[in-house]
C-alpha cells in the first residue's frame, strides 16, 4: 500500500480527501499544523505529502523547505486557497512537485496524485545522454557538465518525458497527460511556468549555453540534445 500523508487544518478539506484517497487504495494519515507535517514526513513509509499552504503552527512553504532539504526524493503536492501567480512561483521554488488551488476537483486532485506517485513504477536502470545533460531514471539525478542538479520531482519527470523523445515535437496535451496525469490542465500556466523553471536551471537562459528545450509555436516543445 502507498502511504500518503495529508497535512490539511480545514476538515471539511481533509476529512472528504483522505476517505477518497483511502477508496483510491491509499494508506492515509491526516495532521493539522505544520510542525506536525513536518516531523511525520520524515518516516520514510509516506511516498507523498499533500500540503495545505496556510497550516498553523509552521506554514506549508517553510515545511516544503525543510521536507525537501531531508527528504528530495519525497513527493509533495501543495494545497493553497491562494491563485495569484507570485505565490505559485514561490510554491515552486520551496520545492513543491504540484500545485492544487482551492477549491479543487476531486477528480483532478486524484489524476494529479496518480501521477506524482506513477514515477515510482516500472521505472528502467537508464542513462539519457542529452550532450552536456545526463538523466538517470533510476537514481534519479540529472548531472550539467558533470555537476550534479537538483530538481523538483515534477521538474525530473518533465526533463525525463523530453529527452525520451529528443529531437520529436511534443504537444502540450501529451506531456500534460504523462506528466500530471491529466490534460484538463491546458488552460492553466502550469506547464509554461514548469518549463520555464526547468530552462533556467539546466541553464537555457545562459547565451553562451546551447538551448535544450525549444519552444515549437501552437504545437508544444522539443529536446534538442
Amino acid at each position: 500500500m502507498t502511504d500518503v500523508l495529508l497535512a490539511e487544518d480545514d476538515s471539511a478539506i481533509a476529512e472528504p480527501l483522505a476517505r477518497a484517497l483511502i477508496r483510491e487504495g491509499y494508506g492515509c494519515q491526516v495532521v493539522t499544523d505544520g510542525a506536525e507535517a513536518l516531523e511525520q514526513a520524515g518516516d520514510s513509509k509516506y511516498e507523498l505529502l499533500i500540503l495545505d499552504l496556510g497550516l498553523p503552527v509552521m506554514d506549508g512553504l517553510e515545511v516544503c523547505r525543510r521536507v525537501r532539504a531531508s527528504r528530495p526524493q519525497l513527493a509533495v503536492l501543495m494545497l493553497t486557497a491562494r491563485t495569484d501567480e507570485v505565490d505559485f512561483v514561490v510554491g515552486l521554488d520551496a520545492g513543491a512537485d504540484d500545485y492544487v488551488g482551492k477549491p479543487f476537483r476531486l477528480a483532478e486532485l486524484l489524476a494529479r496524485v496518480r501521477a506524482l506517485l506513477r514515477r515510482r513504477q516500472g521505472v528502467d536502470d537508464v542513462v539519457l545522454d542529452g550532450g552536456d545533460i545526463q538523466l538517470d531514471t533510476r537514481g534519479r539525478r540529472v548531472l550539467v557538465r558533470g555537476e550534479d542538479l537538483v530538481l523538483a520531482n515534477r521538474e525530473f519527470d518533465l526533463l525525463r518525458f523530453l529527452m525520451e523523445r529528443a529531437g520529436q515535437v511534443v504537444s502540450r496535451d501529451e506531456i500534460l497527460t504523462e506528466v500530471w496525469g491529466s490534460a484538463d490542465l491546458r488552460s492553466s500556466k502550469t506547464l509554461d511556468m514548469h518549463v520555464s523553471w526547468l530552462r533556467r536551471k539546466i541553464g537555457d537562459d545562459q547565451y553562451d549555453r546551447p538551448r535544450h528545450i525549444v519552444t515549437v509555436r501552437g504545437v508544444g516543445f522539443r529536446f534538442d540534445p
